[in-house]
């Protein structure tokens, strides 16, 4: 029975390691519909050596999005069109904020730093659905591209670099 209990909790300890050392999303569920506070936690580098950037491509559907500047770090976005119009308080918008990127700074694969960005969600967007968020990681030895979206019945363990995902909710 100890063995038994032995091997369970190693079981998880294993699993929530390797859920720790991807890029992830702090909050994983949100309603549609309303505005998004996305925390992007990095819990390494790569092949032991310092993250020197951070880049996420928006997906569609989100939009509004105002990235948190990173003292020590270049913030950078591109912007682009969206889909469709859409209504974002009191007005109309097209375009916005398709990518952000923190660039420049110096995170030690010893430290554990978050990159994050303000946003809302669309009401287009579909509940009990993963919206996810692809993620390159640079360093100063290798990449790490967090951008493997997983195929209908697979999820985010079966790919070694999975994209953060988000879990839609129903509109509150």
């Amino acid at each position: 029975m100890f063995r038994s209990i032995l091997l369970g909790a190693f079981g998880v300890a294993v699993s929530a390691c390797s859920a720790f050392a991807h890029v992830t999303l702090e909050t994983r569920e949100a309603p549609i519909a309303a505005g998004y506070k996305a925390v992007l936690r990095v819990p390494h580098g790569c092949e032991g050596t310092a993250t020197t950037a951070i880049r996420v491509r928006i997906p569609d559907g989100v939009i509004g999005v105002k990235p948190m500047p990173k003292p020590g770090w270049t913030l950078g976005t591109a912007t682009g069109k969206y889909p469709k119009t859409y209504r974002l308080f009191h007005a109309q918008v097209s375009e916005g904020v398709i990518e952000i990127a923190w660039t420049g700074g110096k995170l030690l694969d010893a430290h554990y730093d978050e990159f994050v960005f303000q946003s809302n969600l669309t009401d287009d967007l579909v509940p009990g659905k993963m919206l996810y968020f692809p993620v390159v990681q640079e360093c100063e030895k290798g990449v790490h591209r967090w951008i493997e979206i997983p195929a209908e019945g697979k999820g985010p363990g079966d790919y070694p670099e999975p994209a953060p995902g988000l879990k839609l909710l129903p509109k509150r």
